[in-house]
């Protein structure tokens, strides 16, 4: 579920409110009773993966075709293993 951003635009309070992409937008501040505007966020990327610990090519960071029980790789990509 997305988290949208509101302001007042009586009062000046920002704040946000967790919901689902369906819901309404909400019309009155929970401080005031004011109208409200839904501003325009950054957004968030959806991620999408094959499978849980590899990549969509079947093999993990360092290479491996099967998945490490620990994390494998370091920041620079090399086996820790």
């Amino acid at each position: 579920m997305p988290t949208y951003e509101y302001f007042c635009e009586s009062c000046g309070r920002t704040f946000e409110k967790l919901q689902q992409m369906s819901d309404k937008p909400l019309k009155s501040c929970p401080q005031c009773g004011k109208k409200v505007k839904r501003l325009i966020g950054a957004g968030a990327g959806v991620i999408i993966s094959a499978k849980s610990g590899g990549s969509a090519s079947g093999k993990t960071c360092c290479g491996r075709t099967e998945r490490c029980d620990k994390p494998p790789c370091s920041s620079d990509g090399a086996c820790k293993r």
